[in-house]
């Protein structure tokens, strides 16, 4: 019983610690205010941009990502270690640091772009280049743990059946890791955008949500940054409960 106690209790207090100051922030916002900032085209728009772009982000993380999991799950190898450090890294290094090394394979001056005569910085696909890469890891690492719980002799045995690998891997594999999946997928999606560091250096202009509120909050102060921050975390949050709650009734 103090067992249960204590871990209730120091579990409690975490939440709290979140919670509080996003409980405060969301009562101190005035909800007409919160009202006439919805309805500022540039806020919206920021805040429409984030979502949309972390979502590109996510879905191209899923093309990519899945199949790396699945290997690292499966598979030893020599460098396997090295490939697991480089996935983990954009979530150790500071983003400032990640959006100038960017810069310099995407940037105008860059070997990509005198190659390809194509110039990224600047529009919403540097912004979702920005998002994948700082949270790619989060989808990487949930798939790589779900794949890793799933026994490989469901797989063989298909195999064995007359399946073929693409096949054993699409009706056997994947659908048993279809939460980590999910999860890691959740998570990406909500890292990409509270994304500031990469994406004020690859694209200050068009504004996502989290340069918008640094913005209001450099040149105006805390009244002016205060709203955008709280309507954004209304709709980040009303977003994934419900995805949680589709999520939930799938199983």
């Amino acid at each position: 019983m103090k067992f249960k106690i204590i871990f209730s209790f120091l579990g409690f207090l975490l939440v709290i610690f979140i919670a509080l100051p996003i409980f405060k922030m969301l009562v101190a916002a005035d909800p007409g205010t919160l009202v006439e900032t919805a309805k500022d085209s540039e806020v919206y728009s920021a805040i429409f941009l984030t979502l949309r772009a972390s979502l590109w982000a996510t879905i191209a993380a899923l093309l990519f990502g899945v199949p790396l999991a699945y290997i690292l799950a499966r598979n030893d190898f020599k460098g396997k270690k090295i490939i697991e450090g480089i996935i983990d890294l954009p979530v150790i290094i500071p983003h400032t640091a990640a959006g100038i090394a960017l810069l310099t394979v995407l940037g105008r001056n860059s070997w990509f772009s005198k190659m390809s005569g194509i110039e990224i910085i600047g529009t919403e696909i540097a912004i979702s280049l920005g998002m994948f890469f700082v949270s790619v890891p989060f989808l990487v690492n949930a798939a790589k743990e779900g794949f890793k719980l799933i026994d490989e002799r469901y797989e063989k045995t298909a195999i064995t059946l007359g399946a073929t690998p693409w096949k054993a891997f699409l009706t056997v594999s994947l659908p048993m890791v279809k939460k980590s999946v999910i999860s890691g997928s959740i998570m990406m999606w909500g890292r990409g955008i509270s994304e500031f560091g990469v994406v004020v250096i690859l694209a200050y202009h068009p504004v996502t949500a989290p340069v918008l509120i640094f913005e209001r909050f450099q040149n105006f102060g805390l009244k002016y940054a205060l709203p955008v921050t709280a309507l954004l975390i209304l709709i980040s949050l009303a977003i994934f409960v419900i995805v949680r709650i589709f999520e939930d009734k799938k199983r």
